[in-house]
């Protein structure tokens, strides 16, 4: 009997069958033989093309359960938050799912499909004979190879220790005793995600071979997962957690590590050297935007994201929903050109306002910060058209402040139709009581990401991991590995330069480098949450350092949003969160917990 590639070759662990359409929704007929489509280099890679679409669409996460594997993490970390209650990360912040809840199950079917879909092209491309070379083959296999890897990354981030299903081939109509397997532990996880990606990036080119192929995975795409999952292994989470004690398979064996391991950081500080020495400056850099000659830190820190295909992207996915993050982004601007009339929905929190330097380098808490905590200004920062009534907080901070954060009274970006001030206090343009449903939960919104003209346009890539992540996760596993090493200022430092503020060392103007290990681990956690805002890495950051107990549990703050001035500038918590140690784990769906009799639950689902 003929195997027909239903959604089914592609289904969960679970084997769970669905009505949608086949691959892409591109497949005649919703269905293809066998035969047919590995015979066809044009359907063959049709099916590859699925295998692409499980890589994160993170500008969607306001709907994440689209199918796009968007994550909630922005919303559901210290950062921000969304306005709309139908926002998954909402539930997450009060405590409000479990191992039931859609989007739990959801990742984890949609990863594992992406996985069985990889393995199940990786052994079946060789049987195309149309219209394809030998050489195309090894590299569309090992595409899929390093898909199937990161994919496995993704969901040890979230789940931990999950099913390592090898090369494997699951068929539709496997009886369900085969597919009963055990959880591997996450060191076997985390070396079987390395060492696969460290195979696949051998067969696969260091550069697209044409425009065409631009978003195809290459050397430095696959090579930078492995760093991820070594930093990831390294982190106190798994490196001798024993709060995680008790997550042991049925046969006792334990899956979390419970002795620290040094050598873990070390491992990981040396593949990041290895990785810059080979792919930085030649393939990737550090993008740096000039006027006239001369380094302009705002523009740099804001059209990294805009300069499409810049050299500081290293992952990213191509397709996004950049329109619907943008309207997240505009402000509502009551009465003003749709154009310029969004929803302001994706609030930042004071929390993360207040994590940015002030413009001398230093934090809002340093007595020599020069931070006012009152007042007004007629002010005109770094980007902007012109000077406005400024609330003192928000005078002379640094320019990424400015790039990633609209607040009360600042001038909107897209000036095609005049300058527009946006108003955040309740009556104001864009406030609760102007915007209905549409308004910022704290009285601030985020910016970053946001292009000049109108939010609603097409595709634009949305960048998963760049050159300053790189940077910024070398210098955290070198402090851990070998606290004083000079590159740990130095790849600060380069962060710090193209942010325009003072870097670290001996000086006038210059900040002191710290002490110790601990004071440099703190200098450089700061310095993530400034560069890294909003980009998908502090929920999990907070997470793999243990600290989401204190930082996204409890109350988290913004503006008096149902005020207008003064009042509406007092800080008041707007949510108090929940977070347990149990929520530093994803639960694993309940459904393959109970169908599957080896597989067991993490700790406190």
């Amino acid at each position: 009997m003929k195997k027909y590639i239903y959604i089914a070759f592609v289904a969960s662990l679970t084997l769970v069958t669905s009505c949608k359409k086949g691959f892409l929704d591109q497949v005649p007929n919703d269905r293809l033989t066998l035969d047919e489509t590995f015979t066809n280099r044009t359907t063959a890679e049709k099916f590859l093309n699925n295998v692409y679409s499980r890589i994160p669409d993170e500008y969607d996460q306001r709907n994440p359960n689209t199918g796009r594997n968007a994550g909630i993490w922005t919303s559901a970390s210290d950062e921000a938050e969304y306005v709309w209650g139908f926002n998954q990360g909402n539930n997450v912040n009060i405590g409000s799912w479990d191992a039931n809840t859609g989007f739990v199950n959801d990742y984890w079917n949609n990863f594992y499909r992406g996985i069985r879909s990889a393995s199940f092209f990786m052994a079946n491309i060789d049987k195309v004979t149309q219209d394809i070379t030998p050489q195309l083959i090894v590299q569309y296999k090992n595409e899929a190879r390093a898909l199937r890897a990161m994919y496995y990354f993704y969901l040890v981030r979230m789940y931990g220790p999950v099913v390592i299903l090898g090369d494997d081939v699951i068929e539709a109509d496997a009886p369900a005793e085969s597919i009963h397997l055990p959880r591997s532990s996450f060191d076997e996880c985390i070396n079987y995600i390395a060492s696969e990606l460290e195979a696949a990036a051998a067969n696969l080119p260091t550069t697209p071979s044409s425009d065409t192929q631009v978003g195809r995975i290459t050397k430095g795409m696959a090579l930078s997962y492995r760093l991820q999952a070594y930093l990831l292994a390294a982190s106190p989470l798994y490196n001798g957690n024993t709060d995680l004690a008790t997550l042991k398979n049925k046969d006792g064996k334990q899956l979390i590590s419970q002795a620290f391991d040094a050598s873990k950081w070390k491992r990981a500080s040396d593949a990041y050297k290895a990785y810059i020495a080979q792919f930085i400056p030649g393939t990737y850099d550090l993008y740096r935007k000039n006027t006239n000659g001369v380094l302009n830190p705002y523009l740099s820190c804001r059209d990294v994201f805009l300069d499409n295909f810049n050299s500081e992207i290293i992952m990213t996915r191509i397709e996004s929903a950049i329109g619907s993050r943008q309207y997240e982004l505009t402000p509502y601007h009551s009465g003003k050109n749709s154009e310029t009339r969004g929803s302001g929905g994706l609030a930042a929190t004071q929390n993360q306002v207040d994590a940015y330097f002030m413009a001398n380098g230093r934090s809002i808490d340093d007595p020599s910060s020069g931070y006012v905590t009152s007042g007004f200004t007629n002010y005109q920062p770094v980007g902007a058209p012109a000077a406005t009534s400024t609330y003192n907080q928000w005078v002379n901070r640094e320019p990424r402040f400015y790039v990633n954060i609209t607040y009360h009274n600042s001038i909107w970006l897209n000036t095609n139709f005049g300058q527009i001030i946006t108003e955040l206090n309740n009556n104001g343009n864009s406030g609760k009581a102007t915007g209905g449903n549409d308004y910022s939960v704290t009285g601030y919104i985020v910016r970053k990401f946001m292009g000049l003209g109108n939010w609603n346009i097409g595709n634009r890539p949305v960048i998963l991991y760049r050159v300053a992540n790189v940077f910024l996760d070398y210098a955290e596993a070198l402090n851990e590995s070998t606290p004083g090493d000079a590159d740990i200022v130095k790849y600060l430092n380069l962060i710090r330069e193209r942010a325009g503020i003072p870097q670290y060392g001996p000086g006038v103007g210059q900040i002191p480098i710290p002490a110790d290990q601990a004071t440099m681990r703190i200098a450089i956690r700061k310095e993530r949450r400034a560069e890294l805002s909003f980009e998908n890495v502090r929920y999990f950051d907070t997470r793999r350092w243990k600290i989401a107990e204190t930082t996204d549990n409890g109350p988290i703050y913004g503006l008096s949003i149902t005020k207008n001035l003064p009042d509406f500038l007092t800080v008041v918590p707007f949510e108090t969160r929940v977070f347990t140690k149990r929520h530093y784990l994803f639960p694993i769906p309940s459904k393959d917990v109970n169908s599957d009799n080896l597989m067991v639950q993490n700790p406190g689902w």
